[in-house]
């Protein structure tokens, strides 16, 4: 509990013995007053909290639970201090008393109290609930309406994700596919998504077919003439999404809301053959969808506050935090997303070894480097958000050709086995040698090439940037400017 922060139901509280009892909601204060009445007249022992110590393992053996635990959270969150800390004090209560612990704990208390972790992590939590309020949208009193059946169109790695999160949440799903053998592909990924988590222990069998029943798979639009929201995960692509979007207001009933899982594409592009442009909205989840909890909801100026409320609630129902943003290319994650994969790739073709850059931003914290990300997503997505980007920002963007020569190769990233890195049938990763050409030849492509042991400084001496708050790829993609032809490239940041 302390190490995730994760609540616990009164029964669970009472089988770890941190509640005396459990008790309905009306006896309780009855319940607690015959307690203390037994406590007083000596008919029930009374031992204070403190100093019990029926749940405390033998002093050998809490050493090793304590190493474990450590270990776990070094694994787990390896940049993070307070986690450790929680053990020590733990630790030196079992080892020196239970006062000894409560002095540690008061004192370390007050250390993690004023470092910046603690400010971030309060900032955080209150932006997390401040998402829920939308000035001009959560303040006219509209109440979300009920939505029954939820229809998905494309059941590949995002649609798949989308639908898994839905029927998790008791929702009736419909996934539409173009032909048999990519439905049946579709409805195969969210079975093994479920069949993960009974694996797992999350899910029981019985709990697995009851979910697995409320999805449908259909090739036509018959069955959406009664459902209450469609959520298009196609490719990038805007002329066959705007096709798609003409179709659902035909196929789809008035109140239906007509959601857009783009990462990238501009809403009113999307919509522009339509005639119901405020039932129309982003709904961006991350990949995987099911597991990932942000989900970006985008409203054009078109957009309903009633569709933005239905789907505030509906993200909340489903477990996500959803964040309401204003309709751009990249909207607000990619858009925050840009500068930090252009950097990387800028120092890839500038002579930088790809896996130390990866290498260096699991150690900064994050869970996967852009590279590995890129194969994960996989080159279909990373090249259309791309063009986004060049057609919207050309004057912003570098044109690597990477990932376009990669896809001559029949690369497409995890996907295919063969991305940046190479997959097993267990999908781990390793790093490929032969990637070194494709870099070689993009290289030369592009023309220019800056000493490597330049740019390496940025890597190598990370650690100590990371400890200053910077960190050397982000550093870098600020601090980049390009001529009209990028010939010339010059890195200004006061604090490098």
């Amino acid at each position: 509990m302390m190490l995730t922060s994760k609540p616990v139901k009164g029964e669970e509280a009472h089988s770890l013995g941190l509640v005396d009892a459990v008790v309905a909601p009306n006896q309780l204060v009855s319940t607690a007053r015959q307690w203390a009445l037994d406590i007083l007249e000596h008919r029930r022992p009374w031992v204070a909290t403190l100093y019990k110590t029926d749940k405390i393992e033998p002093l050998g053996e809490a050493r090793e639970i304590f190493k474990f635990a450590r270990a776990q959270a070094r694994k787990q969150a390896p940049n993070l201090t307070h986690p450790i800390v929680c053990i020590d004090v733990v630790e030196a209560g079992v080892v020196s008393g239970p006062r000894a612990g409560l002095q540690k704990e008061a004192e370390d208390f007050q250390k993690l109290l004023r470092s910046e972790t603690c400010k971030s992590l309060v900032h955080i939590f209150f932006a997390q609930r401040g998402t829920s309020k939308v000035p001009g949208v959560t303040d006219l009193g509209l109440a979300p309406r009920r939505v029954k059946k939820v229809a998905i169109l494309g059941g590949g790695l995002m649609g798949s994700g989308i639908a898994t999160a839905l029927i998790l949440s008791n929702y009736p799903v419909i996934l539409k596919e173009v032909n048999e053998k990519f439905l049946e592909a579709g409805i195969g990924r969210v079975r093994a998504n479920l069949q993960s988590r009974v694996k797992k222990g999350k899910m029981t069998q019985e709990k697995f077919e009851k979910t697995i029943s409320l999805l449908t798979g259909v090739l036509d639009y018959e069955s959406f003439k009664d459902v209450d929201m469609v959520i298009e995960a196609i490719i990038e692509n805007v002329s066959l999404k705007q096709q798609i979007f003409a179709d659902l207001e035909k196929y789809c009933p008035p109140h239906c809301i007509l959601a857009s899982n783009t990462s990238t594409i501009d809403l009113n592009l999307i919509g522009e053959r339509t005639y119901s442009k405020d039932r129309i909205v982003g709904a961006h989840f991350f990949s995987p969808a099911h597991v990932m909890p942000l989900l970006e909801i985008v409203r054009t100026n078109q957009t309903s506050p009633q569709v933005i409320v239905d789907l505030l609630d509906i993200g909340k129902k489903i477990k996500k935090t959803p964040i309401v943003v204003g309709n751009c290319t990249g909207f607000a994650v990619n858009r925050m997303f840009f500068p930090y994969t252009q950097a990387a790739f800028l120092l890839v073709e500038r002579g930088t070894d790809l896996y130390l850059i990866d290498r260096a931003i699991t150690k900064f914290g994050m869970p996967m480097g852009p590279f590995r990300l890129a194969d994960l997503v996989g080159f279909g997505v990373a090249i259309a958000t791309g063009m986004q980007f060049i057609e919207n920002f050309p004057e912003r963007t570098y044109k690597s050709m990477i990932i376009p020569i990669m896809q001559e190769d029949k690369r497409a990233g995890e996907t295919t086995r063969k991305g940046f890195y190479l997959y097993d049938e267990r999908r781990k990763a390793s790093p490929d040698p032969e990637v070194k050409k494709f870099i070689e030849k993009a290289r030369s492509m592009s023309g220019v090439a800056i000493d490597p042991k330049v740019l390496s400084f940025f890597l190598t001496g990370y650690s100590k940037l990371c400890c200053t708050g910077v960190f050397p790829l982000t550093v870098l993609g600020a601090g980049i400017k390009f001529n009209t032809k990028p010939q010339i490239i010059e890195i200004r940041n006061s604090r490098v």
